[in-house]
């Protein structure tokens, strides 16, 4: 055993699997087994392993700057034309870009930047953020105040109160509709809990509303038509600003530039990017903001001096190098569209298990999706813990198959963007085996909900 404190893992299951090296959709352990890498890592690793170009460019920038910061007025040109490229690609409103390292420290870095804006404008009782129920924002203390999952809150005593967190419903109609009701009627529920929550807590004391467009950890919600249409005309109504958590979603996941742009999200004026913003080649993260929010913080920075937030390595060169070479490769080799390609075949092989006795849901959009496990497909009962859903990841495993449970027994799948049909077939055949090797699991462990 190493002395690592592993993140996200039961400390009394550390080191099960260890990984040597990667090529393309694949990585191997440290005993020479295949593993096709159903999850590109973490959702990130978009462009596959072992990619010639990123290596080249990350190699070339450290021989030209290894290092350089962007504090009081220094700046590099390789960030300068990362944040133009950006700006040229989000649905944001003249953006401004601020760079860090994860989605984590991104969406920290939009709390205190809506904090500064509305006090610039003499509103800072404008603060409270609504996030939803089982939504993933990240682990550090401000965004893991946002994240609505309680293993990433339970016994971290997070300040959710005093950062003004607000919870409204998650869209998930399979797990929260009510009996009979349809997914219409399920979207004006939830969304008139929504409008009656900004009334009770007051429109004028609530900043923002912050959402994945479609979710990750939380179980790869997709939400039914019409309700961010719904949402976005509520928020409008009340002036409350939308952010979009495009961690995941951002750079052609879901088969279009962005999340927002699947889903119908127009113009948020807060967007979260990270992950397939450098293929995770190198750490970085950008919260993107509208241009007037900035604008407007530009005299009280004045005024203090200096703008007081800032990392060691917001804009680290060779971070944005990285970055910007990803960028030219998503254009030049026109990835988002052969995501959506792939990502079309990919739903389709996953609705094959839709019968399966196992499955209660297959949902998903582009390279993205999930099977949800459950206990009784009929009712559509949960298991009682995640041990199905754990079992299932580890099947997989034995059949050469990287994925990930999530959100109990929800296993995700995220390949790689450049992932073939005949990869995506690999994929769904090991699942299979995977699945059958489960349900002998459940019968014979007698597994219930």
């Amino acid at each position: 055993m190493s002395n690592i404190i592993y993140p996200t893992t039961n400390f009394t299951a550390t080191e099960q699997l260890t990984i040597d090296r990667g090529e393309g959709v694949y990585v191997y352990d440290s005993n020479g087994k295949q593993y096709l890498e159903g999850l590109a890592g973490l959702w990130c690793t978009s462009l596959g392993y072992g990619n010639r170009e990123l290596i080249d460019t990350a190699s070339e920038q450290m021989g030209k700057l290894a290092y350089s910061h962007m504090f009081g007025g220094k700046t590099h040109r390789v960030g300068q034309e990362l944040a133009e490229r950006l700006r040229e690609m989000v649905p944001v409103e003249n953006a401004k870009v601020f760079f860090g390292n994860s989605g984590s420290d991104a969406n920290d870095t939009h709390i205190k930047l809506l904090h500064y804006y509305f006090a610039a404008i003499g509103k800072p009782q404008k603060r409270k953020i609504i996030a939803r129920e089982r939504s993933y924002h990240g682990v550090t203390v401000a965004a893991a105040s946002l994240t609505g999952l309680p293993v990433n809150q339970t016994n971290f005593d997070l300040p959710v109160e005093a950062l003004g967190i607000l919870r409204t419903d998650a869209p998930h109609y399979y797990r929260g509709a009510l009996p009979g009701e349809s997914e219409a009627q399920f979207v004006e529920r939830i969304t008139n809990n929504l409008e009656q929550l900004i009334l009770r807590e007051a429109p004028e004391t609530i900043a923002a509303f912050i959402a994945e467009p479609i979710t990750g950890a939380s179980g790869v919600i997709v939400p039914p038509a019409g309700y961010y249409e719904k949402v976005q005309a509520i928020l409008n109504k009340y002036d409350i600003l939308f952010w979009a958590d495009e961690v995941i979603t951002g750079f052609g996941r879901t088969g279009h530039d962005f999340g927002s742009t699947t889903v119908g999200i127009e113009s948020p004026a807060l967007m979260t990017l990270a992950k397939q913003l450098s293929s995770a080649y190198m750490p970085i993260s950008a919260s993107v903001i509208r241009g007037d929010l900035y604008e407007a913080m530009i005299e009280p920075s004045n005024k203090l001096g200096v703008f007081g937030h800032g990392y060691t390595y917001s804009g680290h060169p060779v971070a944005c190098a990285v970055a910007l070479k990803v960028m030219e490769i998503y254009q030049r080799d026109n990835i988002f569209e052969r995501a959506a390609k792939m990502g079309d075949y990919l739903q389709r092989r996953l609705a094959e298990f839709r019968d399966h006795p196992l499955v209660g849901e297959v949902r998903g959009r582009g390279l993205i999706g999930a099977v949800e496990l459950v206990a009784d497909k009929a009712t559509g009962k949960a298991f009682v813990d995640g041990s199905v859903g754990a079992f299932a990841q580890r099947a997989c495993e034995r059949h050469g198959l990287i994925l990930r449970a999530v959100a109990g027994s929800s296993l995700a799948f995220c390949p790689p963007l450049i992932i073939t049909e005949a990869q995506i077939d690999e994929m769904i055949e090991k699942f299979g085996k995977a699945l059958a090797d489960t349900q002998d699991f459940v019968s014979r462990e007698k597994r219930v909900a």
